[in-house]
């Protein structure tokens, strides 16, 4: 990196302050997060927070759900380079998905269920960013089923729709179960389910 391409020191305090609020925002949601909470985890006055967000906790609360999307598909991404194989690639998913239930560098689980469950109606900001992200990943698991059939790596029968919602939905209800009762075995139960699902259905 040369010294022009550098951030500069306010970037890299803007970088850290939705660095350390998307965990705060992951954790205690939009609602149940304020300013102090921010300022508390930063260890910033509030006009250091404002000079960077002069929206105020809206457009920080964007920035953290796009900084915590982000750090789910560079774990996956990282995850695909290791495994070709498509049904390698679903078993990889939903490891990758549990593994956000406690991942020490950005806490509190999966952000799309999260944002999704707590915005609903009462911020559609927010919940259009949760559908978008969502939208995302159906079309990543969508595009690993299509190749795997195309390598006839998953068979050829396969309904793609089909398979992307049951994927999905058995390690997000799962994340949303484990969240509720603070306990992991339920998603390493679907986890589980997801591995037996793709050999005994998906897998060429």
């Amino acid at each position: 990196m040369t010294r022009e391409e550098r951030p500069t020191k306010g970037e890299q305090t803007r970088e850290m302050i939705i660095r350390q609020s998307a965990a705060v925002f992951n954790q205690f949601g939009f609602f149940g997060t304020s300013i102090s909470d921010i300022m508390r985890e930063t260890g910033l006055e509030k006009g250091g927070i404002y000079n960077h967000f002069p929206e105020g906790k809206e457009q920080l609360a964007l920035a953290a759900f796009d900084y915590s999307r982000d750090h789910t598909s560079r774990k996956l991404e990282e995850a695909f380079k290791q495994v070709r194989h498509a049904a390698d690639r679903l078993v990889m998913f939903a490891r990758i998905l549990e593994s956000r239930f406690d991942d020490p560098e950005l806490p509190g689980g999966c952000v799309i269920l999260n944002t999704a469950v707590e915005a609903d109606d009462a911020h559609p900001v927010l919940r259009e960013k949760a559908r978008q992200a969502m939208d995302d990943l159906y079309a990543m698991v969508l595009r690993i089923l299509s190749k795997g059939i195309e390598r006839g790596e998953i068979k050829a029968e396969v309904d793609r729709e089909a398979a992307a919602t049951i994927l999905i939905s058995t390690v997000e209800g799962a994340m949303m179960l484990s969240k509720l009762y603070g306990d992991v075995r339920y998603l390493s139960t679907a986890r589980q389910h997801v591995e037996q699902y793709v050999e005994r259905e998906l897998r060429a």
